[in-house]
């Protein structure tokens, strides 16, 4: 019973949202019919419109650096630099209050003098959506075997080759789940925004304050109906995406240790090495990549097995 009453409590409120935003009745208390006039009303509001519109660009933009420099950033922590309190500073922003930030932003953009809008919005919410990626970004390398990367680089795969065709495919679960986090907090972020933003580019969470304050009306439970959509919808495709990613990501390193066999037995031709002992030289890290792949519990180590991969 108290777990009941607590869900109750948690969900109820959101239930009798979504089912006013069908009101007819101008007043949000008094129920006086069934009726899609608030969401024509809102669809035709062109504040509502356009600070949509700075909304999703903004997101958008964070997300997309947030998404990038967070899986750098955490790759190094990882694989280069293990440092505690790099990590520590790193962590920061997603640790410290929201008005903290914004008003330490705030001052920084007034003693660089920088024009407040929807640029200085986007490099706040990157700062912040950067340290929640991170996050997400190593507990994933944390599960890694880096004896992967290390067989990869032994059969000849540069520093780079090796990211792209086996750490990323390993990591995209984990930087499709921040990806999705860093564009979700951004999407609804008020405090920073409302800090760090001008007054011509309003974004959607500080126009519906605007409309707050003057009464709640139909149109903001319809306008609460549509953001609840849209988030089922995001977290339904992410768990859709992260489910199959695995099954790529076996794939692309599939195709990715190919690559580098054929390069390696290129090198070996070149050198006139005897392709036996040079098979014998690498038999561990072979077994341990086709063994991280999951494509034999114990593989046979030979010339056979380099060609069956190739292929």
């Amino acid at each position: 019973m108290p777990l009941f009453a607590c869900f109750a409590f948690l969900y109820l409120p959101i239930v009798v949202l979504v089912v006013m935003s069908f009101n007819d009745a101008r007043s949000p208390f008094t129920w006086g019919g069934a009726s899609l006039r608030w969401y024509g009303e809102l669809f035709g509001d062109v504040e509502i419109a356009r600070s949509l519109g700075n909304t999703m660009i903004v997101a958008t933009g964070a997300t997309v650096i947030a998404t990038v420099l967070g899986t750098l950033v955490a790759v190094g922590l990882a694989r280069h630099t293990r440092s505690n309190s790099l990590a520590a500073f790193t962590m920061a922003p997603a640790i410290l209050p929201d008005l903290v930030l914004a008003v330490g932003l705030l001052v920084l953009y007034s003693q660089l003098q920088v024009t407040l809008g929807l640029a200085s919005v986007l490099v706040a919410h990157s700062v912040f959506g950067m340290a929640f990626v991170t996050a997400v970004v190593r507990a994933r390398l944390t599960q890694l075997d880096p004896s992967l990367e290390e067989a990869s680089r032994d059969l000849g795969a540069t520093a780079v080759t090796t990211f792209l065709r086996i750490t990323l495919p390993s990591l995209a679960p984990a930087v499709v789940a921040g990806a999705l986090l860093t564009f979700t907090l951004s999407l609804d972020e008020f405090v920073i925004a409302f800090f760090t933003n001008g007054p011509t580019t309003p974004t959607l969470p500080i126009t519906v304050y605007s409309m707050v304050r003057f009464g709640v009306t139909p149109e903001i439970n319809a306008l609460a109906a549509l953001l609840l959509l849209v988030s089922f919808t995001v977290v339904i495709a992410a768990a859709r995406i992260t489910r199959g990613l695995p099954i790529a990501a076996t794939a692309l390193l599939v195709h990715g240790l190919g690559d580098l066999v054929r390069r390696g037995l290129q090198l070996l031709e070149r050198a006139n090495f005897d392709l036996a002992d040079a098979l014998a030289a690498d038999a561990v890290d072979l077994a341990q990549l086709l063994e991280g792949l999951g494509l034999v519990g114990k593989p046979p180590l030979g010339e056979d097995v380099l060609f069956a991969v190739v292929q």
